[in-house]
């Protein structure tokens, strides 16, 4: 199991620990200090298409009109912090956020 986000961010500390406290072994992938590839962002974006820029973030807010018509690829890569978080990669199962449809993922 992998999980995709920001060390900073709450959510994703929130996340880490359920899934560490259910006993499941987990890599946490820091997507600001460990950058992911151009391949990465695009097989994510596979999945969950223009669903995983976050367009309600502070970050988000902060771009210019013309910086927010970017490809979503491109714009994950310049500000990683665009990325809705956590995402979760089980196998072939992935999961974004951390509400009931992302917490399958830990048995209660």
């Amino acid at each position: 199991m992998i999980l995709y986000g920001i060390a900073t961010c709450d959510t994703c500390r929130k996340a880490l620990k359920a899934i560490r406290a259910a006993g499941r072994e987990v890599t946490f992938r820091d997507v600001r200090a460990e950058p992911l590839s151009a391949e990465e962002w695009r097989g994510l974006l596979d999945v969950f298409g223009e669903g995983l820029v976050n367009r309600a973030s502070t970050t988000w807010r902060g771009l210019s009109e013309e910086a927010r018509g970017a490809d979503a690829a491109d714009l994950l890569r310049q500000a990683p912090a665009l990325m809705k978080r956590p995402v979760i990669r089980d196998g072939d199962s992935f999961a974004i956020g951390w509400k009931s449809d992302a917490q399958f993922l830990v048995p209660k």
